[in-house]
């Protein structure tokens, strides 16, 4: 767990919500702790109330724990021990998602204590230790009501044993089979704890709980109680007053709560009526105090008087004894000396008193004053308060009535306390979240059974922990071969390979592998603990047949439900699974992850989404009131392995329908739980060194396998893959799960190419098509691009966006004759394309400045960018051409480029390109071989090669280094003719024959 808050704290976290901090103050420092005020433009509710995490932006430090609040003026005080120095410039704050390992950390250091809830002999029954009994009900019907037969071996086994790991792929009726589990445990008299990792697998768990309890005896009164908040519309209203404790309690509480209103109105109209009883009898108390002040100050006035009358007598007196004495001369001099002295000293003696009985005078003329004042203001509002009591109880009657009220108000407040309690003692099956169980320090009084589903998805220590909380039963339910629980501790760079080793061991895994279930292959161990649910009753048969091939080769799934599907026909989908083949039509993708995006899939189910609108399988744009059932989210998902290509997919589909459906496209791990008749995979993998991480894995425990097998067995009717084939086949491992079904989809599925959804066009033709068909993306061979392009340059109206990394003279004369009517006409023209100094060759740096001399000339703006990849044309901000030539270029590949009008993609185009080109490092300029750069232009991680060093990138003696990986080296020397340098242990190609440009896949 220490590991996993350490990985935390040094995780990127890409694709989480974060929010920028800027124009920072430091406010305070003491005690360790700082205090910084921020301006905030945008805000993100989730952070309120949450433990975030701050760091410097674009840092790549660890991240520090913090305190978040936001003031109503928008600004945020960020209070941490971290040191972002006086006034930090730009912060950025996340939530800290490790509030619940160090929760968990907490309670499992008291495990095994006389305090701990948890029993560490049980809790061992989840990682195979000790002999818990195993067994089979002969007669489980005696407590499971309306038997049907179904999955009853699960049922009977659970009803009879200590433990049970119920295995439920996709589809198989698990939770119905859970439900029965804690049916029959309640009717045996025990008191069940049900966890689930997430709120909606609590609720939908608990749904069914219900309507196999809700005819007990006891159910209106809380025997089946929800801990938490609910998060399924449909359990709250269907039996949210039955399980919400605290709407259970308001029911039985109501006569209390009335009772409790009436005699709070009752104390705040006696306490009223004390208030004013108080009012007159401090006016009274007011109005003494200042007539006896103003008695006082007259008496301490003629006191002072009289003083400074004799003070002052006395006074005069002495100065004329002093004036007549005159000065010591004479034989008595000193004599009279000494008296003249104790003349004077009286004097001053006399003068100060009669000073301070005028101050006396002051101050008792000012007590005078301020007691009259205060006697006249109470004596003015002494009436009006002596009447507001009229009427009114005697104060010492009002004082017993405050005290009865407040005593028979603490009564009904303990009354409703022990109601609370009551309903708490009620419960005899609790739903939770596993979280909820781990944070706290009691759910239920006693626990006899535990029930852990969705336990694939749960790390070990938390499992562990809930397992301890069981008394008598254990019934760990989940799919090994589905989403496994979020852990960062095993992937953690920054750990040594021990400390990940050990976090693979120890929260990676889940509780069927620690259990000894699943061999180091990932296949299953028959195991008399073990029940494996084998008949699914979701996806048609070849969609089953698919996820067989991929995640259960071992333990096929048997199909329990008709080949048929619940859509009306549609022919675009006749039938239950379809490929899509994109071979052939593949965009580079830019960036540092090209393999992320695929604007030709982007493009493929845009057309696809169109063609179900028009047979009538999904909602019309903007269509209104669309009945329950059919609505876009009823019958499609769409999934994606990565969150670029799924905001890519978010924006074209909200064009599509006119809005924008949560719920409808998403990454795998947010459909975990959900089904559709319709599912569109988007395999997305079309470009760059490899398909991604999302394909790495290998093996029936792999993330790619468990991935792959939430992906499609999504499915009910139709299964619809969108892949470049030829891309994967390339680049999969040979024996991995992802090839497995590749190859099945080629076999058994209908295969559409992307041209029958994306047509190939020539030039001419779009002078004749309509509005409608020219906003359809289409594919342009190479030889028909520039003409076509000349015809939408031609009718460009607002602004015209060419990104080219590389140009040559003959087009860029061509596009400047073209280009420069449009901007004699006022369109804003922007060019993109390298610097001068990027140039691989000396020769080449001055022939570039040359071209863009002359796209300035003829009144185009001309923007470098560096290292820059792109190839996009963006005309109007609405037409986009898309593909692999450099439009100002002889070089590159003679690939399709593809076009199509929408001004979303062109927006996100347009910015994908701008995040790249700030992602992008800074590269020093180029230098002939043999010239060294200055020190500080080579950058840190770079400074090595200086001594000799070789790394990817680098020239030297004319050879360009590569990093080609060792499955990948026939390749490079098929396609580069690459060389192995023994020495240096890196692969290169000759510079002069090979361009980075060719090369780009291989270099950093």
């Amino acid at each position: 767990m220490r590991a996993e808050i350490l990985a935390e704290l040094r995780n990127d976290a890409e694709g989480a919500v974060k929010v920028a901090l800027s124009k920072g103050s430091l406010l305070s420092h003491s005690g360790g702790m700082r205090e910084y005020l921020f301006e905030c433009r945008t805000w993100h509710d989730s952070l309120d109330g949450a433990p975030v995490l701050a760091r410097p932006s674009r840092s790549r430090k660890a991240w520090d724990p913090a305190e978040a609040s936001r003031a109503p003026d928008g600004t945020v005080r960020l209070a941490t021990k971290a040191d972002f120095g006086a006034t930090p410039a730009h912060i950025q704050i996340r939530k800290d998602d490790s509030a619940n390992w160090a929760a968990l950390a907490e309670r499992l250091e008291t495990a095994g204590s006389q305090d701990s809830p948890v029993d560490a002999d049980h809790a061992g029954w989840l990682v195979g230790r000790g002999t818990p009994r195993t067994g089979h009900a002969a007669n489980p019907g005696q407590w499971v009501a309306n038997w049907a037969g179904l999955q009853r071996d699960a049922v009977a086994q659970a009803l009879a044993s200590e433990v049970l790991f119920l295995w439920g792929p996709p589809g198989t009726g698990k939770t119905d089979v859970v439900g029965h589990i804690v049916e029959g445990s309640f009717r045996q008299g025990l008191k069940v704890l049900f966890l689930a990792p997430t709120n909606v697998a609590v609720d939908q768990a608990l749904e069914r709980m219900c309507s196999l309890l809700e005819h007990e005896e006891g159910f209106a009164e809380g025997i089946v109680q929800r801990s938490g908040s609910i998060v399924l519309p449909s359990l709250r209203s269907r039996y949210g007053d039955q399980v919400d404790p605290a709407r259970i309690a308001a029911l039985l509480v109501e006569s209390i709560d009335r009772q409790i209103s009436t005699a709070a109105d009752q104390l705040k109209g006696a306490r009223a009526a004390l208030l004013l009883h108080d009012r007159v009898r401090d006016l009274e108390s007011d109005l003494a105090t200042g007539t006896e002040e103003m008695a006082g100050a007259g008496r301490d006035h003629a006191a002072a008087a009289k003083a400074v009358a004799a003070a002052d007598t006395l006074a005069t007196q002495l100065r004329l004894k002093t004036e007549k004495a005159g000065q010591p001369t004479g034989p008595f001099a000193e004599r009279r000396a000494a008296k003249l002295r104790d003349l004077r000293t009286a004097l001053a003696h006399e003068e100060g008193e009669s000073a301070r009985a005028r101050e006396d005078v002051s101050r008792a003329a000012r007590r005078h004053t301020a007691g009259e004042k205060q006697a006249a203001e109470a004596r003015r509002a002494l009436p009006a308060a002596r009447a507001a009591v009229l009427g009114i109880p005697p104060r010492q009657n009002v004082v017993e009535s405050v005290a009865s009220l407040q005593e028979r108000l603490d009564e009904l407040g303990q009354k409703r306390k022990r109601i609370q309690d009551e309903v708490r003692s009620r419960c005899r099956v609790l739903g939770a979240t596993v979280a909820k169980a781990v944070q706290s320090r009691k759910l239920l009084d006693e626990v006899d059974v535990v029930v852990i589903d969705e336990a694939g998805m749960v790390n070990l220590p938390s499992a562990w922990f809930a397992a301890g909380l069981a008394r008598k039963r254990l019934i760990v339910a989940g799919d090994f071969r589905q989403l496994p629980a979020v852990t960062k501790g095993d992937g953690d760079r920054a750990a040594s390979e021990e400390e990940r080793a050990h976090s693979r061991e120890w929260t990676a895994r889940d509780a069927f592998h620690a259990a000894g279930l699943v061999d180091p292959s990932g296949r299953v161990r028959q195991d008399p603990r073990l029940v494996a649910l084998d008949t699914q009753y979701r996806m048609r048969e070849p969609i089953c047949a698919v996820v067989n091939e991929v995640a259960y080769p071992d333990a096929p799934l048997r199909t329990g439900r008709e080949n048929t599907s619940r859509l009306p026909f549609a022919p675009l989908i006749d039938a239950s699974v379809i490929l899509i083949d994109t071979s052939g039509r593949r965009i580079p993708g830019g960036g540092r992850k090209p393999h992320m995006t695929n604007a030709v899939h982007a493009a493929v189910i845009h057309e696809l989404v169109r063609g179900l609108q028009y047979e009538g399988i999904l909602p019309g744009r903007k269509w209104q009131e669309v009945p329950e059932g059919e609505r876009a989210t009823d019958r499609l998902a769409v999934i994606s392995p990565y969150r670029e290509q799924v905001k890519a997919l978010k924006s074209s589909l909200a064009h599509r329908f006119g809005e924008d459906y949560d719920g409808l496209v998403d990454t795998v791990h947010r459909f975990q739980g959900s089904q559709r008749p319709v599912v569109l995979l988007d395999t997305v993998a079309g470009a760059g060194k490899d398909p991604g991480f999302f394909y790495s894995g290998t093996g029936l425990s792999s993330q790619t396998c468990r991935l792959l097998n939430v992906a499609l067995s999504r499915a009910q009717d139709h299964l619809v893959v969108v892949a470049d084939v030829a891309f994967l086949r390339k680049h999969l491992a040979p024996h991995s799960e992802a090839l497995a079904m590749v190859d099945h989809l080629e076999a058994h599925a209908q295969t559409i190419s992307a041209d029958q959804l994306i047509p190939i066009r020539d030039a001419d033709q779009l002078a004749t098509m309509s509005a409608e068909e020219l906003a359809r993306p289409a594919f342009f061979e190479h030889s028909e691009v520039l003409e076509a392009v000349a015809w939408d340059v031609e009718r460009a109206q607002r602004g015209i966006e060419l990104y080219s990394a590389f140009m040559d003279a003959p087009p860029v004369r061509r596009w400047a004759r073209m280009l420069e009517p449009k901007t004699a006409a006022g369109i804003q023209v922007t060019v993109f394309t390298r610097p001068p100094e990027e140039q691989q060759e000396p020769s080449r740096v001055a022939r570039h400045r040359e071209m863009v001399g002359q796209l300035e000339a003829v009144g185009c703006r001309v923007e470098f960018r560096d290292r820059m990849h792109e190839k996009v044309l963006i005309l109007d901000g609405s037409v986009l051409w898309h593909g692999s030539k450099n439009l100002l270029a002889n070089i590159g590949p003679t690939d399709l480029m593809m076009r199509y009008t929408d001004p979303a993609s062109c927006d996100r185009v347009r910015r994908l390109m701008e995040h790249t080109r700030m992602e992008r490092p800074a590269r020093a300029q180029w230098r002939p071989a043999g010239e060294t750069a200055p020190v500080s232009e080579v950058p840190a991680q770079r400074a090595g090669a200086q001594d000799g060093k070789v790394y990817p990138g680098l020239v030297r003696d004319g050879r360009l280094y590569l990093n080609v990986s060792y499955e990948q080296r026939h390749e490079a020397k098929r396609l580069l003719r690459a060389q192995w340098d023994k020495e240096a242990r890196h692969w290169w190609v000759d510079e002069a024959k090979v361009s980075r440009e060719q090369a780009a896949r291989w270099l950093p």
